[in-house]
Formats: C-alpha cells, structure tokens, sequence
C-alpha cells in the first residue's frame, strides 16, 4: 500500500502545482497574453515555424525533454534511498525544473523562437553568446553521438524491439500527411496511428520469438581487413544508421516526422503510465507491491560517492535538466500558436516527465522485489531481489545494467493487470528505445539551429543553411563518436561530463531567465534567481569534484574540457552579475 500512497501523493502534488504555482508564473510572473505574437505565426515557414494545437506539441515537447533521462537517472539515484530521490525529484521540478523550462520556453517567444544563447547576448552582453554556444555546443554533441550508442544498446538487450520503433517511423508520415495535407479528424487519425503502433510491437516480439536474433544488426565487414577497423560491429553500424537518419529527420519539414512521431510516442508514454499506475494499484491493494528499497540508505556500496552532490547531478531529467532548456529555446517556440499555450507545454510537460520519473522508482524500488529470475531458475524477491541491482555501485555499470531494474520492475508491475512477461518487456524496450529516438532527432536539429544562428552573427552565409548546419552538426558527432573506433562509442570518453555539463546548463538558462524577469522590474527574478542561486552552487561543487577525479586518474583529456567548461560558465555568471547590478534596461 505504500507505494500507491506515495504515487497518489506525488501525483496529488503536481496536479495542485500546475493549477497554483504554474497559474501564478503564467498570469502574474510571465503575463501571458492570448493576443500576444508568437513566433510560430510571425515567421511562419512551413518547416520549422508551423502553428501547432497544444496537444500535438505537448507530445512533440514532452518526449524531446523526456528521452532516457528520467529513467536512468532515477534508477540510478535510488541507492541512496527512495526518500531523498522521491523528493529531488518532486520539489526540484515543481520549484525549478518546470521553472526553467517555462522560462526559457516564454524567453525564446518573445525573441522570435531564438536560441537562450541569442537570448544571453540580449540580456547580458554579445560576449556570452559565444561562452553559451560553446556550452551548448559540446553538450548537444555529446548527446547526438552518445544516444545511437543508446539506442544501439537498447536493440540489442530487446531486439524485439528494432521492428517497431523503425515502423514508428512510415506510421509517423501517414499520420501527419493525413492531419496536415488531408485535414483528417485528430482524434481518428490519432486512434488508427496508435493501434498501428501496438500492432508493430506485437509484430516485433512474435518475430524475435519466432527466429531469435532476426532483428539484430550484423557487423559490417566492409573496411579493409588490416588495421584496427577490420569491420563495423553492430553498434557502429546502429551508430552510422541513425546518424544518418537524424540527418534526413533534421531537413524535413517538422509536421512531416518530427511532429507526428513525437505526438504518438507521447501516446506510447501515456498508454505506458496508465499500465504502470494500473499495475501499482492493483498489485498494492493485493498485498503484492512494497517498497524493499530502504527509505535511506545509509550503508550504500563501496564506490559510490556522497549523495552532496552526486544525486542533484545524476538525478537530472525528472527534476531539472539544462537539455531542456535546449528544446524550450529550440524547436518548441517555434510551433506554440498561442502564448498561454507555454504554461501548458513548459510547466506542464515538466511536472509529467517528473511524474514518469516518480513511476521508474517504483518500478525499481518495488517492482523488482515482486521477481528477479537468474539464469539458473531461482528467483529472488523483497530487499534480495533490490540488492540483486543495487548491492554494488550501480552508476559504474553498463547502460543495460542500469535500465534492467526499471524494465523488469515495470513488467513486474504491468503482469497483475494481466499483461504476459514478454509483452511488457518489450513495450518497456520499445518505450525506451522510442524516446532515445525522439531526443535524437530534436538535438539533432537544436544543433542546426545552433550553428545557423552562430554562422548568421558570423556572416558565415555558406553554414547557416538548414542543409549544410544539419551536416556540420551530424559530421562532429560522428566524429566523436568514431574517435576512438569503428565501435561508434567515443562519445564515453567524454560522458564523465556530460552531468555536470548538463546541470550547469541549467544553471546559465535560469541565469538568463533571472537576467530576463530583472528587465520586467519588481521582484519577479527570485522565482528563477533563488534555483539559480542553488543550481550554480550544486553544479560547481560538482565539477570541482570531478575535476580533482580526473587529475587523480590523470585524464588530461576530461581535465582540461571540463576545466575549460567550469571557466567559462564562472566568466558568464561574472558577467551575468555585473549585468544584474546595472539599471533596468528595456525588454
């Protein structure tokens, strides 16, 4: 029972929240105004600036914060208990979290759909502009080269599942051909494209069970035989292919697959959540769910660091998350048609993502100690089945070692209501691979908008085409991510940052919220100023801290990227303060 308690009480929260705190930063904070312009219509182009109803960029919005972020990083928070992550996770993202990501959505409208590093030059100086980009920058390329390294991983543990998240993708056309082109009902199109979808996921699981490793990706022996690059193993050939796809999905028209395929994987998501809380419920009332995870963990496995500040790091999406802000200065601003709509998208989204991630704790922290099967036939249950995961630092383990707990937690849960084994591990493997997907495609094209808008400042007319921006931002990430080989993951080189590099980009979009909110006048920049204030303090202990790691362990590379990141956001908040303490200036 106590695990429905807590999900009805987390979800009690958000919905009081959004309806107090989302309403007063709407009306009284950001004075949002149905008449207002919007960028969307503005500079409508049919490509990126397209009018979108609520809903179907609600669900464009959502699975682009979403992707694997607030699944892993729960997962792998709770080994410091379930408490301190539960209300991370809740009061980090109703006082924060949503706080950024409406912010900066409400910041980009009003300067025309720009990126919050245009934004900074605005509100601050032109020189941050260039200290944000390079933040931006390197933490959108790390994500493009690391999530087909992500996705990779996830074909792999459930092949099941490369059948239907590559059939999302003709699923997606049609829909949006028949919404946009055919002015097809919403609702009918919406029903048929989600059933096509369920159906291609069975299809998937019957296929792998039928021919097992029918949906592997085979090496590709196609590079000269000598060298290190004898052949291509699956997961560069996976890396390759999705690259090549983010290209294709980047240049094409936001209502011909971006849209679509965010808006029914939004779908997926919802279907999944109502499964999961149906499962929660049912498997409470019987006496069959528990939370085995301590409370907190006081006696947390060798390895692991301090919970002060290892957890507001690695507990990001779910609470707060600098990519965020990224798609809420991105490809969002640019679809809104009206701008009350933000509240809804920014706030609303956010507290949704939150409550996902609230879902990945139960699943972890009860769902597993209903079964753990080992290979040997025996099953464990209660705290041995939790300690089976987390009795060893689970952060250093393998990506598919972090997702386990929360897949076989969640099909625990779903088989009470009925849902056989194999049907939920694959929904849950299609689930995450989806979203991995989905975040792909949206960084892939933030990074186009990003170089455009830095080669427009630059007068670098040659770059700033959707066509070549799109493939200077593909080419870096492949880059990087065959940097250390024909594996396709050298982007883990780098990951180490990824954290750290992500919060503290929490941390400057709060800081030009707050710089924004202080041109408005009054007091309006403490509801941003008061988490920025935490955020840069979180974030640079943390990045001290990894800093001496990586001088410890001798990693030159980590020392001076990460040493270079930290003296350039310490330069940007310098002169965010002395932009602060000036006069108010005009918005």
């Amino acid at each position: 029972m106590d695990a429905l308690l807590l999900l009805l009480a987390c979800a009690g929260a958000y919905l009081v929240a959004y309806y107090t705190y989302g309403r007063y930063l709407a009306r009284r904070i950001f004075k949002l105004k149905p008449e207002a312009r919007v960028p969307s219509h503005e500079f409508k182009d049919g490509v990126d600036y397209v009018p979108t109803r609520r809903g179907i960029i609600f669900g464009h919005h959502f699975t682009s914060i979403a992707g694997t972020g607030p699944i892993v990083g729960p997962a792998i928070g709770v080994i410091w208990g379930w408490l301190p992550a539960v209300l991370w996770v809740v009061f980090g993202s109703i006082l924060m979290g949503a706080v950024h990501d409406f912010g900066s959505l409400v910041v980009s409208m009003r300067n025309d759909g720009k990126s919050i590093s245009e934004a900074a030059a605005k509100y601050i100086n032109p020189r941050v502009r260039f200290i944000f980009f390079t933040v931006i920058f390197l933490t959108l390329l790390i994500v493009i080269a690391i999530f087909g390294v992500v996705i990779a991983a996830v074909f792999t543990r459930f092949p099941s599942a490369v059948i239907p998240v590559w059939l999302q993708i003709p699923i997606a056309i049609a829909l949006g051909y028949a919404v946009y082109r055919k002015g097809a009902s919403v609702p009918l199109a919406t029903t048929i494209a989600v059933v096509g979808m369920y159906v291609c996921i069975a299809l998937g699981a019957w296929i792998e069970s039928q021919w097992p490793g029918a949906c592997t990706m085979p090496s590709w022996g196609i590079l000269p035989a000598d060298g290190a690059w004898k052949a291509i193993p699956p997961t560069g050939a996976w890396v390759i292919v999705l690259l090549v796809y983010a290209w294709i999905a980047s240049t094409l028209s936001v209502t011909t697959l971006l849209q679509p395929r965010d808006y029914i994987n939004a779908w997926q998501l919802f279907i999944a959540m109502a499964l999961l809380a149906g499962g929660v419920v049912v498997a409470s009332l019987g006496g069959k769910l528990s939370l085995a995870a301590p409370a907190i963990n006081a006696d947390v496995p060798a390895g692991t660091p301090a919970m002060w500040p290892a957890m507001f790091v690695i507990i990001a999406c779910g609470a707060i998350s600098g990519f965020h802000s990224l798609v809420a200065s991105g490809t969002s601003p640019k679809q809104i048609a009206r701008e009350p709509d933000a509240q809804f998208v920014g706030y609303g989204s956010m507290l949704l993502e939150s409550l996902l991630a609230v879902m990945v704790i139960l699943c972890v922290c009860a769902g597993v100690a209903m079964a753990v099967k080992l290979d040997g036939g025996s099953t464990l249950t209660g705290s041995e089945g939790w300690l089976h995961f987390y009795g060893s630092w689970i952060g250093a383990k393998g990506l598919s070692d972090k997702i386990a707990p929360v897949v076989i937690g969640a099909a625990n849960i779903m088989g009470t209501i009925g849902i056989p084994e194999t049907v939920g591990l694959t929904l849950m493997g299609v689930f995450i691979a989806s979203f991995a997907g989905t975040t792909l495609d949206t960084a892939t094209r933030i990074q186009r908008y990003v170089i455009g808008e830095l080669a427009s400042d630059l007068k670098l007319s040659f770059l700033a085409n959707r066509w070549a921006a799109t493939t200077a931002a593909v080419l870096s990430a492949a880059a990087l991510a065959f940097a250390t080989g024909a594996d396709g993951t050298g982007a883990m080189k780098l990951w180490p940052l990824f954290g750290s590099a992500n919060q503290l980009l929490a941390s400057l979009a709060l800081l030009v919220v707050t710089l924004y909110l202080r041109h408005k006048g009054g007091r309006k920049f403490l509801v941003s100023g008061i988490p920025c204030l935490v955020m840069l303090t979180i974030t640079n202990w943390a990045m001290i801290q990894n800093e001496i790691r990586f001088i410890r362990n001798r990693d030159w590379l980590l020392i001076v990227i990460g040493g270079g990141i930290f003296i350039l956001a310490l330069w940007m908040t310098l002169e965010a303060a002395i932009a602060f303490r000036k006069s108010k200036l005009p918005a």
